[in-house]
């Protein structure tokens, strides 16, 4: 059995030269990876992370590992790849989805507010660089543990005061809190440690040293 989708790719791993496993969240099948068989000269420019991509999904009853075909881009999503300040909270987002969500994961909403969120990201043209820090606060509620102040304040150390305004501001507001460098590294990895506590497992998000280097 066939089925078309629409996938947002998180990243992909190369298990031989004419093939990769995408891994991948739907709204149908929530994380899930797929085997994907690459033609000569194939571009790799369709599975960027954070890619919104419609594909042909063949069901293999043999095998967990289905696969996918017939890729095309949903979106262009132009900003996020020409701006690098964009692309660096992608790169952020998409690992943090991938360790975060675990394959078999289908939270009811999950992929809709994914894909909203990077649309968002896209259309916006200034003003952002706080948008990884409102990003997980509702990634947290997007999984299923709405996150109040009482429930960060054990992460929140000397960054009380930011994590409360953070999480009373509208995204508008939020996008414009005065942050330095330092405090929006220091709130993000609060907010890790708090995604972490909740996922039940320990979020080694690599990513984010760039984005500490960035803003």
């Amino acid at each position: 059995m066939t089925h078309n989708a629409r996938l947002i790719i998180l990243r992909y791993t190369k298990i031989k030269d004419s093939a990769i496993v995408v891994h991948t969240l739907s709204r149908e099948w929530g994380r899930r990876s797929f085997i994907v068989h690459l033609g000569k000269g194939a571009s790799m420019a369709m599975f960027q992370p954070l890619g919104i991509v419609e594909a042909d999904i063949s069901e293999n009853p043999k095998s967990e590992l289905w696969r996918a075909s017939r890729f095309t881009q949903a979106w262009p999503l132009m900003s996020l790849r020409t701006d690098p300040s964009k692309n660096a909270i992608t790169l952020f987002m998409s690992e943090v989805l991938y360790r975060a969500v675990t394959d078999g994961t289908a939270e009811d909403g999950l992929y809709d507010w994914c894909e909203r969120s990077i649309l968002t990201l896209e259309a916006l043209e200034k003003d952002y660089a706080n948008f990884h820090l409102r990003w997980l606060l509702e990634l947290a509620a997007a999984m299923g543990f709405e996150p109040s102040l009482e429930d960060l304040s054990p992460f929140a150390g000397e960054r009380f005061a930011e994590v409360k305004a953070l999480l009373g501001a509208s995204f508008e507001e939020a996008m414009l809190l005065p942050l330095s460098g330092e405090r929006r590294s220091e709130l993000c990895e609060v907010f890790i440690r708090y995604l972490s506590h909740h996922s039940e497992s320990t979020l080694d998000i690599r990513s984010l040293r760039v984005l500490k280097e960035l803003f």
